[in-house]
């Protein structure tokens, strides 16, 4: 997969230097910052029962009459999906269940799918194909990658770097070589979660706006504290 490796500036902190020689040290943090182009997409649709008098430009609430059920809409949904490319067993039923409904009219179910792509483009297919009239809402959820972990353990190390080069110049502006490390604290892992396009009636126009939202972000950080030595 690709990934892209950014660095952020290193926030740094000098602590005071002791009057012992063997209590001298300079503490930083070092961070960086990777994108991880996921090879899972999970996006997420809700289809409810809807009056086909909602559409007809002139009937008010309280005089629809024609259901269509829940069993049509998912019919007509799954065909889309399956036109787009997406496999029988890549959609999930997530929930189901009825909805609020208005004075006078009956339940309306709706039911919620978890699908499983691998190509952001297969959610272009989607969105241009659907009916949107029997669609609650559709967005993007998780994304995962399967080397992750992999990507975290290289973060990590990328951050410890930048923070060893970063002291290494301060210390040496002073006259002084950097030494020992003698204290790591990881701060963490920021992950910087997707942005979650929630859609309700779209348009195929919107098939496109996606586009800044297909990476995972995440941020490393360490503080290290190096030993300060005479040259």
């Amino acid at each position: 997969m690709k990934a892209k490796l950014v660095w952020a500036w290193v926030l740094l902190t000098i602590l005071p230097l002791q009057a012992r020689t063997d209590n001298r040290y300079v503490e930083v943090t070092g961070t960086s910052e990777i994108e991880i182009v996921p090879d899972k997409i999970h996006y997420l649709i809700e289809i409810r029962e809807y009056f086909e008098e909602e559409f007809d430009g002139k009937s008010k609430p309280g005089e629809y009459r024609t259901k269509v059920p829940l069993s049509r809409i998912e019919h007509d949904l799954r065909a889309v999906l399956t036109r787009a490319g997406v496999p029988v067993a890549a959609v999930r039923t997530q929930e189901v269940g009825d909805y609020w409904r208005e004075r006078g009219e009956d339940f309306r179910v709706s039911k919620r799918f978890d699908i499983t792509l691998s190509d952001f483009r297969q959610i272009d297919r989607i969105v241009s194909r659907i009916d949107t009239r029997g669609i609650q809402m559709m967005r993007i959820g998780e994304l995962e990658n399967k080397e992750l972990q992999e990507y975290h353990r290289k973060g990590k190390i990328e951050a410890l770097e930048a923070a060893r080069r970063k002291a290494a110049y301060l210390v040496e502006s002073l006259g002084k070589e950097l030494g020992d490390v003698l204290r790591i604290v990881e701060d963490g892992t920021a992950g910087v979660p997707p942005v979650y396009a929630a859609q309700s009636n779209v348009r195929s126009s919107d098939a496109y706006s996606f586009d800044g939202f297909r990476t995972i972000k995440k941020t490393y950080s360490v503080r290290v504290r190096f030993e300060i030595v005479d040259k």
